[in-house]
């Protein structure tokens, strides 16, 4: 979801839960979660967003400026990583006693390499069932470039950074890929298939734009 609040675009993603108001989170990545009351409509939650846009955009320049001054990630235990959508401790994801830091890169990127194997191979059954496709082989590569790819002999790749995005923008490159299958070209009769599975999917491409470049090791 996103609101427009002067001269920008403030995106942002809502968690439903069974709470009694309105909270807003920005992490140190500057990922905007709303966490609202089941059934809060859209309206409403645009408008607290909207009433903190001048905070929101106060701290989204200040991580800004203090991820371009302290420059690499750090491999320690209490270093912040991305994993489905939240930020985590490096404690949290892997396994950290008495490795040094290039041990500990590598055992990240395999842990990121078997999660997304593991969550695209449940999220490809979901979707090529109702789409009526099949693909020929799935694979997770690494990628600076592309998020998701499908050849014209049927096989899919998908970036192993996309175990870092929420859910629902790994479900979109799942759908889009796959959509591939039928319509191997990005026309209009595409969008309308992707449009079809995912009506809000422009949301998730603004996310993989704005976010992209945090989701990295």
């Amino acid at each position: 979801m996103k609101i427009g609040f002067g001269n920008h675009v403030i995106a942002f993603h809502v968690q439903y839960g069974n709470r009694k108001k309105i909270s807003i989170r920005i992490d140190s990545l500057g990922f905007i979660t709303v966490k609202a009351p089941n059934e809060t409509s859209e309206e409403t939650i645009r408008s607290a967003v909207e009433h903190h846009g001048k905070w929101i955009l106060e701290k989204l320049d200040r991580i800004a400026m203090a991820r371009e001054t302290t420059g690499a990630r750090e491999y320690q235990d209490e270093g912040k990583f991305l994993y489905l959508g939240k930020e985590y401790s490096l404690h949290e994801l892997i396994e950290t006693n008495e490795l040094n830091e290039e041990e500990l890169k590598g055992n990240l990127k395999k842990f990121y390499f078997s999660s997304c194997k593991k969550i695209i191979g449940e999220r490809i059954p979901i979707y090529q069932t109702q789409l009526k496709v099949k693909p020929k082989t799935i694979e997770i590569v690494e990628s600076h470039t592309k998020w998701g790819s499908c050849s014209s002999d049927k096989k899919l790749t998908f970036n192993y950074r996309l175990a870092m995005a929420p859910i629902e923008v790994i479900d979109y490159v799942v759908i889009h890929e796959l959509c591939h299958l039928i319509h191997m070209n990005h026309d209009r009769s595409f969008w309308r298939r992707v449009g079809s599975m995912m009506p809000d999917y422009k949301e998730k491409q603004e996310f993989l734009t704005r976010y992209g470049s945090a989701m990295t090791l």
